[in-house]
């Protein structure tokens, strides 16, 4: 299965009221597993960067007014989406803000059929917590040292990871039937490989007491003095 994680960064909260989407980052999952291909691009706004968003991202006017306008990669980024699942943290702000650049492109807009919502997803599996991409990423073990400002790329990855986590992590992969491809480390292991082979091979012990170990216990237990239970009999 195919999915897309993906994280935006933007000049504001609300693309209705002139906010402009300036930065988006894709991770291809398949399987539940990154495959190394993403998409990765920065936008000309076309408009000014309030100085809270750039202190957010670190993103300034300066260096995006060179970069393409969002039109100018719109096929390649829909290309890359293809009908694949789309994952965001928060989805509805990031669907919000790429759907308003479709529509100013005079594209059609994204299903929102297709959002998965990681903070929905958190919010079932931990109530009352705190939600935020930070938080999760230190409840679930992942390392975030290198985050110092957001980054549409970086958040991505680390919500890749997160993603992965929270619906069952690295081992969901782990089947004992073959894969599609026939791949033997999908097999279950040998007896031999599995018990390797400097080990030498014992025949299984059994565990049930034979008819002389009971009649030793039934002896034992006969000649104790005052048990306790005989207490309640």
């Amino acid at each position: 299965m195919r999915e897309i994680i993906f994280d935006t960064e933007t000049t504001g909260f609300d693309p209705k009221t002139g906010d402009r989407l300036v930065e988006i980052g894709c991770i291809e999952l398949v399987d539940r597993r990154e495959t190394g291909q993403t998409f990765h691009a920065y936008f000309n706004p076309e408009r000014d960067m309030p100085a809270a968003a750039e202190a957010v991202h670190g993103l300034s006017i300066q260096f995006l007014s060179d970069k393409p306008l969002f039109a100018e990669r719109i096929d390649e980024l829909m290309a890359f989406l293809g009908d694949a699942p789309l994952i965001a943290h928060n989805a509805v702000f990031d669907f919000g803000f790429v759907n308003a650049e479709l529509a100013r492109a005079g594209r059609p807009a994204l299903d929102m059929a297709r959002m998965c919502c990681t903070v929905q997803m958190a919010r079932k599996l931990h109530p009352g917590a705190k939600h935020s991409l930070d938080a999760l990423c230190t409840r679930y073990g992942i390392d975030r040292s290198h985050r110092v400002k957001h980054g549409a790329l970086l958040d991505a990855e680390l919500l890749a990871h997160l993603y992965i986590e929270m619906t069952g992590g690295r081992q969901i992969g782990l089947g004992l039937a073959s894969s599609a491809a026939g791949s033997a480390a999908a097999s279950p292991p040998s007896p031999v490989a599995a018990r390797g082979h400097d080990r030498p091979f014992r025949e299984p012990r059994p565990h049930m007491a034979s008819a002389a170990d009971l009649a030793r216990h039934a002896a034992f237990v006969a000649g104790l003095n005052q048990p306790l239970w005989l207490d309640t009999v």
